[in-house]
């Protein structure tokens, strides 16, 4: 049997987002699958274009799914076909949400839907490295006092496992339309992100 002592150590550390991410659909119904296909194509290109004037680069705009499905009538007979495409926008212009969402709404109209907006940390490295210096100072004192409460002494270090989770703020939200409420400019506050790590840190009895 092992002898030693394994304790589990967490820290955390917070930043202010400099990432926001937002993905937008374009959607379209159609009688047939090409025409469907086409129509959002078609918006699909006047979306970039507008929010490549915007200042969006090619490298901070992906897509993020293409779906085409038929839709049924109460009959379960095929009523019409709906395609739709994902884009994921990336910015680091975090006060312009609403200047890129109006834009894509005067290429799409009603066929855009925005369906998810995320703020997030483009260098995770020094949060993660405060949150793992953190949690070892953590596991270390717990092991120091389990060691004194059984009556033996900390030796080496004979293993270490890390796991971590980053929590950004996110919103989900539900496909809207083009609305009057989008021709305002919408703002959103990005708030601060937070990295957690956790070290199961194994030590020998001296």
């Amino acid at each position: 049997m092992d002898s030693g002592i394994t304790v589990t150590g967490t820290g955390q550390a917070t930043g202010a987002a400099d990432l926001l991410r937002l993905t937008l659909s374009v959607g379209h119904d159609a009688a047939d699958v090409a025409a469907a296909v086409a129509q959002v194509a078609e918006r699909t290109d006047a979306v970039h274009a507008a929010l490549s004037e915007q200042g969006v680069t090619a490298d901070d705009l992906q897509t993020s799914s293409v779906n085409v499905y038929p839709q049924y009538a109460d009959s379960m007979a095929v009523a019409s076909y709906r395609a739709s495409h994902s884009l994921t926008v990336t910015t680091r212009d975090l006060t312009g949400f609403g200047r890129l969402l109006n834009a894509a709404v005067d290429a799409a109209g009603n066929n855009l839907g925005l369906d998810h907006l995320q703020f997030d940390i483009e260098d995770k490295k020094p949060l993660m490295e405060q949150a793992r210096e953190l949690a070892f100072a953590q596991a270390r004192e717990k092991a120091a006092q389990l060691a004194t409460l059984s009556g033996q002494s900390l030796g080496a270090i004979a293993a270490v496992a890390e796991s971590y989770s980053h929590a950004p703020f996110a919103m989900s939200l539900a496909a809207g339309k083009a609305s009057d409420a989008y021709r305002s400019e919408l703002s959103v506050t990005p708030g601060e992100n937070t990295i957690q790590v956790s070290l199961d840190v194994r030590w020998n009895w001296a």
